[in-house]
């Protein structure tokens, strides 16, 4: 006869038994999470400059005025306005009053007569012609200005530095010239006027460009930006602005620095110059062998499982 309060005891035993039966599975190791595919590059050792861009006017600083030496008549004018003139190239003829009415006078009795009391009126400066002021025909005054020669050899782009900059001028003996069509020219530091402007603080300096860009290639009045170096870095160490990461008040910099193949840690920085694409690294002094991530190390924390895809 079956005795029911034996039967959970027999269930239980029933279990135990297949339990002990069934195969034990073998237990498997967590899975490791996969790493953030990144790119690394190295630190570089280069100069490194930071510009400050100014403006600066073309002009011709000497202008040669050109006058009468008598009282007459322009009987000729060889000039035109625009035109380069040579130095010692003729420009005008004058006739005083009394061989321009003994002319009229004797050439209605002879025709073949030709006073010869013509005054040439040379240029002193080779230039441009920027002014005219008297025709042929017209009667003028001895000392009456006839025309305005710009002087070739004065033509420089005038720039005002603000004082402040001075202290930089050392490094700024050549400068480099940007034109509104975006060609350049080389200028070189050549004077300063000994006097600073009272209003806006401001030392006006000489730049001097090639002859030949006077006038054709680079007319007077036309503004030009000016980088003017402002700090140098003979030996700057940098890497790419990819690799600095920063914070929202971007009050904070670091990098991510490889410690094996697979481990990046957060370094933090002291950011100097910006060139270009290259950030200078002030601190700390990192080797030329230190692998810094280039890509994939935004929103990476401390200690971050990456994988290496490729070194720049």
């Amino acid at each position: 006869m079956i005795c029911f309060k034996n039967i959970p005891l027999l269930l239980l035993s029933l279990l135990l038994a297949c339990q002990r039966n069934a195969p034990k599975e073998t237990l498997e190791p967590p899975a490791i999470p996969p790493g953030t595919p990144v790119t690394v590059t190295m630190v570089e050792i280069s100069s490194m400059q930071e510009f400050t861009e100014l403006n600066a006017t073309a002009t011709f600083l000497q202008k040669s005025v050109i006058k009468a030496n008598a009282n007459g008549y322009l009987r000729g004018g060889n000039i035109r306005l625009g035109q380069y003139v040579r130095a010692g190239q003729l420009l005008y003829t004058l006739q005083n009053k009394e061989a321009s009415a003994l002319g009229n006078l004797l050439e209605g009795v002879d025709t073949s007569f030709h006073p010869r009391s013509l005054i040439e009126i040379r240029s002193n400066h080779a230039g441009y012609v920027a002014q005219l002021d008297r025709q042929p025909g017209d009667y003028v005054q001895d000392g009456e200005q006839l025309a305005i020669i710009n002087n070739v050899s004065s033509f420089a782009f005038v720039l005002d530095l603000p004082f402040e900059l001075r202290q930089f001028l050392p490094q700024n003996r050549s400068v480099e010239l940007i034109l509104p069509d975006d060609s350049h020219l080389r200028a070189t530091v050549s004077s300063a006027l000994p006097m600073v402007d009272l209003v806006s603080q401001t030392q006006r300096f000489e730049l001097k460009v090639p002859i030949s860009a006077a006038g054709s290639t680079v007319p007077e009045n036309l503004i030009a930006r000016v980088l003017w170096i402002k700090t140098l870095r003979p030996k700057a160490l940098s890497l790419p602005k990819a690799a600095v990461l920063t914070n929202e008040m971007q009050n904070e910099w670091w990098v991510m620095q490889l410690i094996n193949d697979s481990t990046a840690v957060r370094v933090p920085i002291r950011k100097g110059l910006e060139a270009g694409e290259r950030v200078e690294i002030v601190s700390p002094r990192f080797s030329p062998n230190d692998r810094i991530l280039r890509s994939g190390n935004f929103g990476l924390d401390d200690t971050a499982r990456v994988i290496v895809l490729k070194s720049n």
